[in-house]
């Protein structure tokens, strides 16, 4: 019961952005996937979606290779973006019930949990409101409620915390974690290292496309020889000067 990334090599029209990725997330583990800008965070995300065709390599979830048997790799797969994308002709009760029926929930076990997400991003009161009417971290709280209604074995996060007030990151955070205690697996991107630390279990370290580094934060921040005292942003300046380098 995992997440298997096995030599993907892959990008867009034929030019390979990442290079034989190897990585694995186990039942429980939350995995944040750093890097800088064009290391090969996004592409990663979009292969794992099924969005791009490796050149090279597989996915696998739960022995399910992604190739092979798309549609039911992807229906245990929820997805977070990082810009949120709605329907503009559908209310926020029309993208719950769309959720609903397409992750094929119990109806009422579905809405049950529909109205705890609500009430925890304050939405529970806008139910018939439309895209137009909600601000960008009240898209993104949307994304959000529909991601952790699916209930799915995979949970994809990119960037999450980019327009969310304070209140709203920690409620993610928790959600995160009580995903992993429920034996759920998290793949998570993202910059803002100080609110990743509360949630991820284990790093994998995106440069240049390949896996620089992989581990817990002290396995991390050991590779990188950082000081207790350093903080953990540092390692942004560590990874440009070695992409300056390469």
């Amino acid at each position: 019961m995992t997440l298997k990334i096995e030599h993907l090599t892959g990008g867009y029209i034929g030019v390979p952005v990442i290079k034989d990725i190897n990585l694995e997330i186990k039942p429980g583990e939350v995995l944040g996937v750093i890097g800088l800008n064009g290391a090969g965070k996004s592409t990663t995300i979009k292969h794992i979606l099924g969005l791009l065709r490796p050149q090279k390599g597989k996915i696998t979830l739960n022995g399910i290779d992604l190739a092979a048997q798309p549609t039911k790799f992807k229906r245990q797969v929820a997805y977070i973006p990082e810009t949120p994308v709605l329907y503009s002709e559908l209310t926020l009760k029309e993208h719950l019930q769309l959720t609903i029926l397409s992750y094929q929930l119990d109806e009422k076990q579905a809405w049950a949990k529909a109205h705890e997400l609500l009430q925890m991003f304050r939405l529970d009161d806008k139910l018939d409101w439309l895209p137009i009417h909600f601000s960008k971290g009240m898209k993104q709280k949307v994304m959000i409620v529909c991601a952790f209604l699916a209930n799915t074995e995979l949970l994809v996060i990119d960037e999450p915390f980019t327009g969310l007030d304070p209140l709203a990151v920690a409620n993610l955070v928790q959600l995160i974690k009580s995903a992993a205690d429920q034996g759920k697996m998290v793949l998570m991107s993202t910059h803002i290292l100080a609110n990743s630390v509360q949630a991820v279990s284990r790093y994998a370290v995106l440069n240049n496309g390949k896996i620089a580094a992989a581990g817990t934060l002290a396995e991390i921040r050991m590779h990188y020889a950082l000081k207790e005292t350093d903080s953990f942003d540092q390692i942004y300046q560590i990874l440009s000067q070695e992409q300056q380098n390469a």
